[in-house]
């Protein structure tokens, strides 16, 4: 079981798990061990979700039915060509640029086996000589740095690559020795928070339902989803194929001005974001069940976001849809949260779904 002080233990798990687009095994195996507990039913369907059942009361149709989203896949970078002097170019994987992650160990995976690299970009003490290098200096080009101006050191040739399974679309992540998250006073911080922050608050909210001893109303179905970051192609699988009407997407959400939303520990309930309105109803019945806990959620509508629910509403895939977030520090970067902030949009999750209408 989970509870306050053991979800941030179930967080480090999670995120020192590897789980680039389309191969989120490792963390799927973790996701499975977790649901396996919590759930009456657990499986893998044939989009690599991890899906888990919470039975509802017997007397519910099949429509009242709850699909609960966070995803598995991480923020990570895949490989375009070995280089003639065996370092790779290496493309991004969801929305990241190469200054997120910062020129630093990653690893390798190939189908032999994970190598040892370095993402870097180049010496600093150059001339124009250096044309590429030179265009991402202060003192030359002063561009920002993109991939094209990036590298993995393998120290390996493209011979030993081929050997070892390296290829294009071999997937290349941040390296485990870089995952340890950080505390910072009240906030936790690390990579990949998106969104495994988000599935250690589903396994928060199973475990308070099982601990109280809570039927849903209706089938609560817990899935994390595959290949969010490149277009929630998990998501819109599962709810297509799943039974019931609401798709609700747990996930990061970014604490800025400019949507009003404070890096504090209340969960963020959302009404909108660039690819269409979240349903009211269910906007406002997490509201409600927040302000009943006394958690004071923050509301927010983004515009440069899409979610897991979001877009499979778009697809024509669910009738209902919503999303709730926790406020983060640089989204797709080095991320930071609450630590308190985690725990209760677990309470507020569970709340909603012992009653998910009013």
């Amino acid at each position: 079981m989970i509870d306050a002080a053991g979800i941030w233990a179930v967080v480090q798990e999670l995120v020192s798990a590897r789980g680039p687009c389309g191969q989120e095994d490792e963390v799927r195996t973790v996701c499975q061990a977790y649901l396996q507990e919590l759930c009456d039913e657990t499986w893998v369907d044939r989009a690599g979700n991890a899906v888990g059942l919470l039975r509802g009361q017997a007397s519910a149709d099949q429509g009242a039915a709850i699909r609960v989203m966070a995803h598995m896949d991480e923020l990570s970078m895949v490989v375009k060509r070995i280089n003639p002097d065996g370092t790779l170019r290496v493309n991004p994987l969801g929305g990241i640029y190469p200054g997120n992650f910062g020129q630093g160990p990653v690893e390798i995976l190939g189908d032999g086996g994970i190598l040892p690299g370095v993402l870097g970009a180049g010496p600093m003490h150059i001339t124009p000589e250096t044309n590429k290098g030179w265009a991402i200096k202060p003192n030359g080009g002063d561009k920002a740095p993109d991939w094209d101006h990036v590298y993995v050191v393998t120290r390996k040739s493209p011979d030993e690559l081929k050997a070892a399974g390296v290829h294009a679309g071999t997937r290349v992540v941040v390296a485990q020795s870089r995952r340890a998250l950080f505390e910072v006073g009240d906030a936790m911080a690390g990579y990949f928070l998106d969104d495994r922050v988000a599935v250690a608050m589903m396994l928060g909210a199973a475990s308070l339902l099982k601990a109280a001893g809570v039927c849903p109303p209706a089938d609560v179905y817990l899935v994390c989803t595959t290949l969010e970051e490149i277009g929630a192609h998990g998501a819109a699988y599962a709810a297509r194929t799943l039974p019931g009407d609401t798709t609700l997407a747990l996930d990061v959400g970014p604490a800025t001005a400019e949507y009003g939303i404070q890096l504090g520990p209340a969960p963020v309930v959302v009404y909108g974001d660039r690819v269409g309105l979240y349903d009211k109803g269910v906007s406002d019945r997490l509201l409600a069940c927040g302000r009943a806990l006394g958690l004071d959620p923050q509301c927010a509508y983004w515009q440069g976001y899409a979610s897991d629910a979001s877009i499979a509403k778009s697809y024509g895939h669910t009738a209902r849809s919503g999303l709730l977030c926790i406020a983060t520090e640089n989204t797709h970067g080095y991320e930071m949260v609450l630590k308190d902030g985690l725990w209760q949009c677990a309470r507020l999750l569970a709340a909603y779904l012992e009653q998910p209408e009013g």
